[in-house]
């Protein structure tokens, strides 16, 4: 009689060591044993030599819906699989249904149970309208965490937050525990500068990063981080893409305050001066995605422990609002859920950067983030079977070749990887056997932190 369900034997990726020769054992959808050398049987059992065992990727930026008619989750989730990507946090900018209330919230659970292929846990929002009033009710409802932003692109749809509503809505969600994260572009700033490119007759490449310079962030992050400090709220930065951010953070955390900030993918990818000059549209992203010097400073950063996640802000725009000649006038945002775990390995490996930080990075950290963590984050014992393998297999990526986005195009096409997703696991059920995604719509999980109280007056 076999001792689990499901025994894989390789490498282990955790994130405080690479464990050779290592196993992790599967019982009833959740691990059961994590350990080293002579394996226990099992019902089904892979000796994947080289292979690298990693906790299945939390991504804690995806954006199925901002397209209606577009994405949607029968298809981010797809995405998702193919990444090693078991669970996705999706944002509250829904084209149509803002998530911002506790009706909004169970729409959109309800409609991502009927088409999800892996996990997913949900950001809330505020109607500017309203303020922070319905905080409490999407909380019971079951959102992870929030999303603001301090810039705004739509009144109602993507709105600016000004200081004052940013912090009710930080004082509102301090007593529950949860996390409030922000986009962090001052709006004045930004609207300056852009008057000031469009001024200058320029509308190529070039004119998304000058209208968005380093310093229309870090005004943003600063004013995030002191409404944290003077509420007790964990404040978070959603994307940061200039060194000096990370350093921002770090001073905060240092003087006793929670205050986090995320890389996404692209930023550790992708520069200005080779990618955004080839790419135009489609590597238009907010932030911009800055000079390769800026890139490694990124890298310092992540090696140094400054940053606290990396993700994808995910969101696979149709490809004609991406190709406008005007920079500017193209949506803002790329696909990243299929490539973002092996373009950070392959980042990593080239620069000396331990593989732990993918663990810590897009698994560990991320479910403490969301307090999932009674549930998802690592191979531990108790928590679900999320589980990814890689293989050392060198390969060009190639959006449309794989079939499992939506969309054909990619800012990560003809980028050349060396570790290939060859196998994904969630909830110890295989979702992705390396060529083809085998989860069926529906089977995800809506997956929330538990009940929670207030935990101050």
């Amino acid at each position: 009689m076999s001792d689990f369900d499901l025994v894989l034997c390789g490498t282990l990726v955790l994130p405080d060591a690479l464990v050779p020769r290592g196993f992790v054992a599967v019982s009833d959808g959740k691990v059961a044993m994590v350990g080293r050398g002579a394996a226990p049987s099992a019902r089904t059992r892979h000796d994947l030599g080289e292979a690298l065992i990693l906790p299945g990727a939390i991504d804690a930026q995806v954006h199925s819906l901002s397209q209606k008619g577009q994405e949607d989750f029968v298809w981010s989730t797809r995405a998702a699989a193919a990444g090693g990507v078991t669970t996705i946090v999706d944002m509250p900018y829904d084209e149509g249904d803002v998530v911002n209330s506790a009706d909004a919230v169970r729409r959109k659970v309800a409609h991502a149970e009927s088409q999800a292929r892996v996990d997913f846990a949900l950001h809330g929002t505020i109607d500017p309208a309203e303020g922070a009033s319905r905080i409490p009710e999407m909380i019971a409802a079951g959102v992870a965490a929030f999303k603001f932003s301090t810039f705004g692109t739509h009144p109602t749809r993507f709105p600016r937050i000004p200081p004052e509503m940013l912090y009710d809505a930080f004082a509102a969600i301090a007593p529950y525990g949860l996390v409030a994260g922000v986009h962090n572009e001052n709006h004045e700033a930004v609207e300056a500068y852009m008057a000031k490119v469009k001024a200058a007759g320029i509308s190529d490449w070039r004119a998304h990063g000058m209208s968005r310079p380093p310093i229309t962030e870090t005004l943003a992050m600063a004013e995030i981080y002191e409404i944290g400090a003077a509420t007790g709220c964990d404040a978070h930065v959603v994307h940061c893409s200039v060194g000096r951010g990370y350093e921002l953070a770090a001073r905060y955390h240092a003087e006793g305050h929670v205050a986090t900030a995320e890389a996404c993918i692209h930023y550790l990818t992708l520069d200005e001066e080779h990618d955004v000059a080839r790419l135009g549209g489609k590597a238009k992203i907010n932030p911009p995605i800055r000079p390769r010097a800026e890139v490694e400073t990124l890298w310092r950063h992540v090696a140094a422990g400054n940053v606290w996640l990396v993700s994808t802000d995910h969101v696979a725009w149709s490809e004609e609002r991406k190709t406008d000649p005007d920079m500017l006038k193209n949506s803002s945002g790329a696909p990243g859920l299929e490539a973002m775990l092996p373009l950070f390995v392959k980042g990593a490996i080239e620069r000396g950067v331990p593989l732990t930080w993918a663990a810590r990075l897009m698994a560990e950290n991320p479910a403490r983030h969301f307090r999932i963590d009674h549930v998802k984050g690592a191979l531990t014992a108790g928590r679900d079977a999320d589980i990814v393998v890689m293989t050392p297999e060198p390969y060009v990526y190639d959006a449309a070749a794989s079939g499992n986005t939506v969309v054909g195009w990619s800012p990560y096409n003809g980028i050349r990887l060396s570790w290939r997703v060859a196998a994904t696991y969630n909830r110890g059920e295989q979702v992705f056997d390396g060529t083809k995604v085998l989860a069926a719509p529906g089977r995800g999980r809506f997956v929330r932190p538990p009940m929670t109280r207030v935990i101050s007056a």
